[in-house]
């Protein structure tokens, strides 16, 4: 595919538009804006609409969806974990709920896949959504995992390239890319955590330190690795990523993928978090490529931002 959002929506729209009867979707409230705008697409053309609510770690229970599912499901749609906040979800058992009801699962694991191991068969999901950007490869380039037995529409319809899925010529180049890139990935992973994680503790055990900054880290204990989303008690969100970038420093506020909409994200919303600290919210993306120096030098200078 060309990247997570063509991924995501064919999955979900093409999964509902091939049902003959089932005319249900349930997801959730903090997924990415290509599932959530997708699921209000089907909503005016008529199929229903489910959003599950979250915990205060951004957790989709898996006894919330077997007292929500009926019959009527097609599609059960919860992202593996999640881009602002890092909440990995327990997919296999939310698999397993779907599936007790005849509904297919499809998990968004673009932030995931190539940091986390991910076997689709053990998950036993149905459809999973990828990006290549996510783990080091091309931009533009992605894929849609579809199990055997699984009713979906055609994405394009023409020549007979990618089963008869997708029609039309291959980025061959840029497929190469993503599997190789890929690949290194998911040798590295061990290697990564470990290296991420203690970036993150560097961070956030020098901002507890400093008895004079009040913050949460949000997203629970099994989060991404890498993905640190902080909210600082009466901060301005917004001023915090200027002053970084002053200094070097590249964060986000909220989603980074929602570049114009400065207000609280769907996501901070949906955990319920007090807008005290929700505005002063900023989201750290650390890589393989950064160091112990590099999470150092921010967390000193979110602590002079903040004293400030």
């Amino acid at each position: 595919t060309s990247g997570g959002t063509e991924s995501d929506n064919w999955a979900v729209k093409g999964t509902m538009f091939a049902a003959s009867e089932k005319k249900t979707l349930i997801t959730s409230q903090i997924e990415h804006h290509a599932i959530l705008r997708s699921a209000d697409s089907l909503e005016h053309k008529g199929f229903s609409v489910i959003r599950l609510e979250v915990s205060k770690d951004g957790v989709v229970e898996p006894d919330n969806l077997y007292q929500t599912i009926t019959s009527d499901t097609q599609l059960v749609s919860v992202m593996f974990a999640n881009n602002e906040i890092g909440t990995i979800q327990p997919i296999k058992e939310l698999a397993k709920v779907a599936h007790s009801k005849g509904a297919f699962f499809h998990t968004d694991a673009v932030q995931a896949i190539g940091h986390v191991h991910i076997d689709v068969k053990e998950l036993d999901v149905d459809l999973l959504s990828a990006s290549a950007h996510k783990f080091n490869g091309p931009k533009g380039i992605g894929f849609l995992y579809i199990k055997d037995g699984v009713k979906i529409e055609p994405y394009l319809d023409g020549g007979s390239q990618e089963y008869s899925m997708r029609a039309g010529t291959e980025n061959v180049a840029a497929i190469i890319g993503m599997a190789y890139a890929l690949q290194n990935n998911c040798k590295q992973i061990e290697s990564n955590t470990v290296h991420l994680n203690g970036l993150t503790e560097v961070i956030v055990n020098k901002l507890n330190e400093n008895g004079n900054i009040d913050f949460l880290k949000n997203g629970g204990h099994n989060t991404l690795p890498g993905v640190v989303s902080l909210s600082f008690n009466g901060a301005n969100g917004e001023a915090m990523l200027h002053r970084l970038d002053l200094r070097g420093i590249c964060v986000s506020t909220g989603s980074a993928c929602d570049s114009v909409n400065t207000n609280i994200s769907h996501v901070l919303q949906a955990i319920g978090l007090d807008e005290k600290y929700a505005k002063g919210t900023i989201r750290i993306s650390l890589g393989k490529r950064n160091s112990i120096e590099d999470a150092d030098y921010i967390a000193n200078e979110i602590i002079k931002i903040v004293g400030r």
